[in-house]
């Protein structure tokens, strides 16, 4: 793979894993069903937490296979959506002016599409990077 087709970074998953009895590195890597799973039970009581610290590398190529490199940092979208999704900073970034808007102005359509947002992220990003192709 050429890196400059790479669309996540190792080093983020890795800073990410931090918090990753929450799911947040499996949410980066596009994997919300497990990300929700090791959010409700804390990494797997841990177990699955440490185990993920040898699987990153795995899960960063299936990443960089899976989604669709482009103009859109999928890193820079996360990192919007992480501390700022509540004000549609992160749909701003994507070209989706109007939900920003609404999610400016309602907390993030209520919190919810915040939610929504963690799980269809990497996906958004994907569609929009291959449509500018």
């Amino acid at each position: 793979m050429n890196p400059d087709e790479s669309t996540h970074s190792l080093a983020v998953g890795y800073l990410v894993w931090i918090f990753g009895f929450l799911g947040a590195h499996r949410f980066y890597y596009g994997k919300p069903i497990s990300g929700t799973l090791y959010f409700f039970t804390l990494g797997l009581l841990g177990v699955g937490w440490i185990i993920d610290l040898f699987l990153m590398p795995m899960l960063d190529r299936q990443a960089d296979r899976r989604y669709q490199s482009g103009p859109i940092s999928y890193t820079f979208a996360w990192i919007l959506l992480t501390f700022l999704g509540i004000f549609g900073l992160h749909r701003m970034y994507l070209g989706k002016w109007i939900s920003g808007f609404i999610y400016l102005f309602t907390g993030g359509l209520f919190v919810v599409g915040w939610l929504y947002d963690f799980c269809t992220l990497n996906g958004q990003v994907s569609e929009i990077n291959e449509d500018s192709r």
